[in-house]
């Protein structure tokens, strides 16, 4: 755990008490605070009590006596499409607002640095799509490299549950927009901008304001160094305020998918599955990525470069680091390969809550049993339709079948209904060379609680085939 830093004697007000809601309110009652802490849910506020916290009602003025901020949890909205009445409650009696991802950069250096010969670093990792196999991948080769290495964010554990710095150690963060949006301090050593596509646009007001709350982590952050995809406008738009405002040097590593890049500045991007690394006109490295059965298709090319890039900013050789990415396992529910039963693939890719998320996948693949749907989002897959080639047969479930179906036009579907049998009539169609692929395209709250119960839920009727 992190001691929470500045807020000795003060009391904090905690909204939301979940994973990060309750590891906050532990960190700031470790560094002195007095979190008073109120959840919507009342399970999720005896769970707090159990633990000896001081609960109060926080839509209630006579409660904010003596409390100064308010740490509120990232999936709860502060602007749009409504502030949460408590953080309107916290505006009203003065109190300012902050998210865990804030206290932590503001905690996180303390005078025993003083004593490092070697500071420790914080490397963190945002964007729509990627984010949690770049920042599983840069652990890995760390942790394999034998560095002093944690992981946490938007993965794993919260922030504030890590563990203190020691000397030498890289911290590795996943930041999603909601925890960026909103934190007060942001501090990072590396920060990587992996990519943009719609998402999350109600709680943005969006694309601009979604860019907007990515693009801090930079503005705001000031990191030494900047690994940014331009594969997008918003990349290049980035790439080019990062060289203006911090000067001269290397402060900006420019990645792309599918194009080389030009120029002398250093570069590192993915071609014909090839990994190349270009710096002053010279190429100074080449991966071939495409036997790394870890990182299959181009967006975990895109993965891979994302974490080369920083690893080489930390200073690894290349070489080092191919090992390592070679050696890399997969992340649970992304593209995660968990059988091959008498010639057929079997794939997870449960975290495929977008179409954008279900497109890196089908190109990953050919001959394609591709089981979709859910609780649907904007759009449908009526923009995946260049991929349906790659379909030999759709297996459609949860409350998006139909209107998937009617998305699909003539590519062969069939309306499961229900994962398990889904998973069922894709394995009885399906012959050698062929890929069964869970990519839903959906957020799974119709059916699973969460897109790693319906991940769960696919492996287990595999293993049951």
């Amino acid at each position: 755990m992190i001691p929470v830093r500045g807020y000795d004697g003060h009391s904090v007000a905690v909204l939301g008490l979940g994973r990060s809601g309750l590891a906050t309110a532990r960190a700031l009652k470790a560094g002195g605070a007095v979190p008073v802490c109120w959840d919507d849910n009342s399970a999720m506020r005896e769970a707090a009590s159990a633990e000896g916290f001081l609960l109060a009602d926080l839509l209630k003025n006579k409660n904010w006596e003596g409390v100064s901020c308010l740490i509120t949890s990232p999936g709860i909205p502060h602007l749009y499409p409504a502030p949460h009445p408590v953080i309107v409650k916290a505006w009203e009696n003065g109190a300012v607002v902050d998210n865990d991802v804030g206290l932590f950069f503001r905690s996180y250096g303390t005078p025993d640095w003083d004593d490092f010969d070697v500071l420790p670093r914080v490397v963190c990792v945002t964007g729509s799509n990627g984010k949690s196999t770049t920042t599983a991948l840069i652990h890995h080769i760390l942790q394999k490299m034998g560095r002093d290495v944690q992981m946490g964010g938007n993965i794993g554990r919260g922030v504030l549950d890590l563990e203190p710095a020691s000397e030498g150690q890289v911290t590795v963060l996943e930041l999603s927009s909601y925890q960026t949006e909103l934190a007060r301090s942001l501090g990072p050593d590396i920060a990587v901008f992996m990519n943009l596509s719609p998402d999350h646009l109600d709680r943005h007001g969006g694309m601009g304001g979604y860019f907007a709350a990515k693009s801090r982590l930079f503005t705001a952050g000031g990191p030494d160094r900047s690994i940014i995809s331009i594969d997008e406008v918003e990349g290049q738009y980035l790439a080019a305020q990062l060289r203006e405002t911090q000067g001269s040097g290397e402060p900006v590593i420019c990645m792309a998918s599918g194009r080389k890049l030009k120029g002398d500045g250093w570069s590192v991007f993915s071609r014909k599955g090839f990994l190349a690394e270009w710096r002053k006109g010279r190429q100074v490295a080449s991966i071939d990525l495409r036997g790394v059965r870890g990182l299959p298709g181009v967006h975990n090319h895109q993965n891979a470069c994302a974490a080369y890039a920083v690893c080489r900013s930390i200073g690894l050789a290349p070489r080092s680091i191919e090992d390592h990415l070679r050696s890399y396992p997969g992340l649970p529910h992304r593209c995660q390969i968990v059988a091959d039963k008498n010639g057929v693939l079997f794939v997870n890719d449960s975290k495929a809550t977008n179409a954008n998320a279900a497109e890196k996948a089908l190109s990953a693949f050919k001959n394609i049993h591709w089981i979709a749907g859910g609780e649907p989002k904007s759009g449908g897959i009526s923009g995946l339709a260049c991929m349906f080639d790659r379909v030999k047969r759709a297996y459609l479930i949860g409350e998006a079948a139909n209107g998937f179906a009617a998305q699909l036009g003539d590519t062969d579907h069939v309306i499961s209904g229900e994962l398990k049998l889904a998973v069922a009539e894709a394995a009885a169609a399906a012959k050698v060379g062929d890929v069964v692929l869970l990519s839903p395209a959906c957020a799974s709250f119709d059916q699973f609680s969460s897109f790693e119960d319906r991940g769960n839920a696919f492996v287990a009727a595999v293993q049951a085939l």
